[in-house]
């Protein structure tokens, strides 16, 4: 079961040039997992502790047909920042399983063969916190020097081209 707290509620989904809400999550049970998001021990993390520079955040459902469809383009994505040095330490990214289990959150990771953390929000409070989304949305965060965050991307649906989703954060975020 997911444990989120939350600095305050909210129930409006935040918009690019926002901050994104401080939403607290377990920490991941795999060590490859927590050496990824440069996290340590500890039993939960805030998004602010994630070392990178841009934090991208995809709220998905394994029962939604289209979550699954993006799949193989996320883990494109994902593979694109892996394979590039300058980027793979800057740029991280999650999936949130809105109203999933861990189980449910399992078998999606299992079926599509996702490289990054994944997390189950069986009860729907980071949904709920970002404005109840429908799925796939992404959500690109660029962190600041004091850890803040600035939302540079906010939308429903698919990414479409990986190579220039990844362009576009790039640029949003001043990584070029």
């Amino acid at each position: 079961m997911l444990n989120v707290a939350f600095i305050h509620a909210a129930d409006t989904t935040p918009e690019k040039g926002e901050a994104f809400p401080e939403i607290t999550m377990p920490i991941p049970e795999k060590d490859a997992d927590k050496a990824y998001l440069g996290l340590s021990g500890k039993v939960a993390f805030k998004l602010s502790e994630i070392k990178a520079d841009v934090l991208i955040i995809e709220i998905f459902s394994m029962y939604c047909p289209y979550c699954q469809k993006e799949a193989p383009l996320v883990n494109d994505l994902y593979q694109a920042i892996d394979k590039d040095p300058g980027l793979k330490e800057k740029i991280k990214i999650i999936g949130i399983g809105a109203g999933n289990t861990p189980f449910e959150v399992d078998i999606f990771r299992n079926q599509f063969k996702i490289p990054f953390p994944l997390f189950a929000d069986d009860s729907f409070t980071v949904h709920k916190r970002v404005g109840e989304v429908r799925t796939p949305y992404f959500f690109v965060l660029k962190v600041n020097a004091d850890r803040s965050n600035t939302l540079i991307y906010s939308k429903v649906g698919t990414i479409r081209d990986p190579a220039q989703f990844l362009k576009l954060i790039l640029n949003e975020a001043d990584l070029k």
